[in-house]
């Protein structure tokens, strides 16, 4: 069990973690700070944490793990603001959206003391953010991808998979860039495509009455639409390059289907949508072994 958990950021990831961990009896005790007061204030009042500290630094004191739940621009910031506590043997995670981005801010905000840092990404969220939006079940099933570096320290590592673990969570290793590259994919152009869907529906003169004969499939489309704009801000610059290769591949494969509509040529749409249907049949979401929540190793 660990005496104390550090939150940064009392949201919904912080939050939920918080609670994840009261629920497996893996904490103490929980000091949140945000940078927000009125967020740590309500954090405490709905017991998700059970200290309000008044900065990064003090909500690191004392803490034997830490996790840091910040927009991914805003870790070197933090980063630097923790540098002098972030000592070796105390577990530090991020649950950032994007890698690459985030272990160079903490290469340069941290240096040695990088090896600490356990960069992580749980595959987990609500369209609807907050701290009163914080569920102890909310990684429950899910997936966590950890990304660590050749100076991370292994012990951590470890110590991170077993956390997770312990949360009912599934824990895979990629490399940054790869990890980059795949979400760029399956998830941050999803992102941007509802975004510009919705919004060019939304600006048309008889939007209102569009919307208003809206059925599941256009709310199933548009509901990630909903997210936090300030993160997907974040997430959409850091990962740049990536969105926009994924953002050209999707616009050839448009236009492919565009031209096939223009020539009214029914077979040939027919045969290049068939396989599109068939393929996204076959697909389901990688079903994951049910992980009672445990306990790692004793601090």
């Amino acid at each position: 069990m660990f005496q104390q958990l550090g939150v940064i950021g009392c949201g919904l990831m912080g939050g939920s973690f918080a609670l994840a961990m009261k629920k497996a009896g893996l904490v103490k005790r929980v000091v949140g700070y945000s940078k927000s007061p009125s967020t740590t204030k309500q954090a405490k009042k709905l017991g998700v944490i059970d200290v309000a500290a008044e900065s990064a630094l003090l909500a690191v004191s004392g803490s034997d793990i830490v996790l840091i739940a910040v927009p991914v621009s805003a870790t070197e910031s933090t980063l630097k603001a923790i540098r002098h506590l972030v000592n070796p043997g105390v577990l530090f995670m991020d649950v950032g959206s994007t890698k690459c981005d985030v272990i160079e801010a903490a290469r340069r905000a941290l240096g040695e003391r990088a090896a600490s840092f356990v960069p992580c990404h749980p595959i987990a969220g609500k369209e609807s953010g907050g701290v009163q939006h914080a569920d102890a079940t909310l990684y429950e099933g899910r997936q966590v991808i950890l990304t660590p570096q050749p100076f991370t320290n292994p012990q951590l590592v470890q110590l991170a998979t077993d956390v997770w673990s312990a949360l009912g969570t599934t824990v895979l290793k990629m490399r940054p860039h790869n990890h980059d590259a795949a979400f760029a994919a399956v998830s941050h152009l999803p992102h941007l495509l509802a975004f510009a869907y919705f919004q060019a529906i939304a600006e048309q003169p008889a939007a209102r009455d569009y919307l208003s004969l809206a059925g599941p499939g256009f709310r199933d489309f548009t509901r990630i639409a909903a997210g936090e704009p300030s993160v997907w801000r974040d997430i959409l610059l850091a990962n740049k390059h990536e969105v926009l290769a994924q953002s050209k591949r999707f616009r050839t494969m448009l236009d492919q289907l565009e031209a096939l509509i223009e020539t009214g040529d029914a077979a040939a749409l027919e045969a290049a949508l068939r396989p599109i249907a068939e393929g996204r049949a076959a697909w389901n979401l990688p079903s994951l072994p049910a992980v009672p929540p445990g306990r790692p190793a004793a601090k």
